[in-house]
């Protein structure tokens, strides 16, 4: 089953980033990429949004990666929705970050004005767990080695 769930990380690219600080709950839309083994998410943001702030004060976040998109109204019993816990880090080796950047734009052209921006960082995240929900009666949990 974790390898279901990591497949499923990988095959998708967008997902809500849950972040919180002073006990208020700040939720992001996210465009992403992994690593090849589906335990590290990367995504981009600058250095002045709420969401930065509040994962320097709790780098503690959640992820949520769901197939709303993908069917009618009507399929909705069907919905797959993976949730992410993990634990958030900046990264600070230029080469590293820069070639993640590239790979974010290449994945995600619409945000190359945004990674590029000098206020721009790149966020690792680390998973610690999922949740993956199969419809609306049948949950998996596996928290990683």
């Amino acid at each position: 089953m974790l390898e279901r769930m990591k497949e499923f990380l990988k095959q998708n690219d967008m997902c809500v980033l849950a972040t919180c600080s002073d006990n208020k709950p700040h939720t992001s839309l996210m465009s992403y990429i992994t690593d090849p083994e589906g335990t590290i998410v990367y995504m981009v943001t600058h250095r002045s949004t709420r969401k930065w702030h509040n994962i320097i004060s709790n780098p503690q976040v959640s992820l949520l990666v769901d197939t709303r998109p993908y069917g009618p109204a009507s399929e909705r019993g069907k919905i797959k929705a993976l949730t992410v816990q993990g634990i958030c880090r900046f990264l600070e080796d230029k080469k590293t970050k820069h070639s993640l950047v590239e790979e974010i734009v290449k994945q995600h052209p619409h945000l190359s004005t945004l990674a590029y921006h000098p206020d721009a960082e790149v966020v690792a995240v680390t998973v610690e767990s999922f949740l993956l929900l199969d419809g609306v009666s049948e949950a998996h949990f596996e928290m990683i080695p």
